[in-house]
């Protein structure tokens, strides 16, 4: 059986992935339709050896597509996501728009695939935030195996989270500081090239920003409400690829090896550890890849039962593009979605 699938801001950073990862996987299409505003309509995107040009989002006709892979923001999402469901699509969505309305599921396939079912009360299914899903897909095994209490989690976020705008601005900087060009600031508060900045997204009453608000509240919903999170986010001079320092808590004891092996054995999951020059992941190492990596695990030895653990993933895939594309297997697989 073969689906129709449509790709929303196909031109985007994200959505360019997703017609990558569908074709790299091989998802089973009979028809893969890019589509972006109307300002972009006629841009061609590729799809495998194919060369396609994307149609307007006001003027699609979503009947008889059966998933529709939407990245085009949350104001967007908002306003057509429920529309294209209406359709009989499913609607797989990467903005933070539905992510926390109970009627909407929120999926990373290896931690909550079960969770996948309640899509049929609005027909949308919700990707998590880039950095919540590579840390959940760490966390996960983790908890099963000995109840994770706390979590500290500091993020070292790429600049590709924040859009295309936000690449070019740190290659623009970089290249200028070097021919004393003036600095340029645009999609960023404070300069970035050679610089880390300790803000995403907008600051709310209590002195957190929104995404670390995202990180605390996304993990609740997908792993256990019981575990107490807390973030600090922060964006560094990187394209793509972010990192994560990562404190855990757990209920009982759990030991650097133990934990080695049983994230060895976990979906997603790729153990680099050797405790020597070079024995670790760097976002550098990861672009491209499907896993998470995790290296540097460690006894934390403040607190009674503790480790450390260093988490790095392609954001655009695993945190975003990769993410979406797995809930759609999961939903063919399962069965759960008859094609039009």
């Amino acid at each position: 059986m073969t689906y129709k699938v449509a790709v929303v801001g196909a031109t985007g950073n994200v959505g360019r992935e997703m017609l990558a990862i569908l074709e790299e996987r091989q998802f089973p299409v009979s028809d893969v339709v890019p589509i972006a505003s109307r300002s972009s309509q006629g841009t061609e995107v590729s799809f495998g050896d194919d060369t396609l040009k994307t149609q307007a989002l006001d003027h699609f006709d979503f009947a008889g597509t059966d998933i529709v892979l939407f990245s085009a923001g949350g104001k967007v999402a908002l306003e057509w996501a429920e529309k294209i469901a209406d359709k009989v699509c499913v609607v797989i969505d990467n903005s933070s728009a539905f992510r926390m309305d109970p009627d909407v599921p929120l999926i990373v396939p290896e931690v909550n695939a079960d969770a996948v079912a309640g899509y049929t009360k609005k027909g949308i299914i919700a990707n998590p935030n880039c950095s919540t899903a590579q840390l959940v897909v760490a966390l996960k095994p983790l908890h099963d195996a000995a109840t994770i209490k706390r979590v500290v989690v500091s993020t070292y976020q790429s600049v590709s989270g924040a859009g295309k705008d936000a690449m070019d601005e740190l290659w623009t900087q970089t290249r200028g500081i070097y021919v004393n060009d003036p600095v340029e600031k645009n999609s960023f508060t404070k300069q970035i090239a050679f610089n880390v900045i300790p803000h995403i997204d907008a600051f709310m009453d209590d002195g957190s920003t929104k995404e670390e608000w995202k990180m605390v509240v996304e993990t609740k919903k997908i792993l256990d409400p019981s575990i107490d999170l807390t973030a600090t986010c922060v964006r560094v001079p990187v394209f793509v690829g972010h990192s994560e320092a990562v404190n855990v808590e757990f209920e009982t004891p759990l030991t650097d090896e133990e934990a080695r092996d049983i994230l060895r054995e976990a979906p997603g999951c790729l153990v680099v550890d050797n405790r020597e020059d070079e024995g670790y992941v760097t976002p550098v190492d990861c672009v491209g890849d499907f896993a998470t990596f995790i290296s540097r695990v460690r006894k934390d030895p403040t607190v009674e039962n503790g480790l450390n653990l260093w988490v790095v993933s392609d954001n655009l895939r695993k945190g975003a593009a990769l993410n979406a594309v797995q809930i759609a297997e999961l939903m063919v697989n399962r069965r759960l979605l008859e094609a039009a």
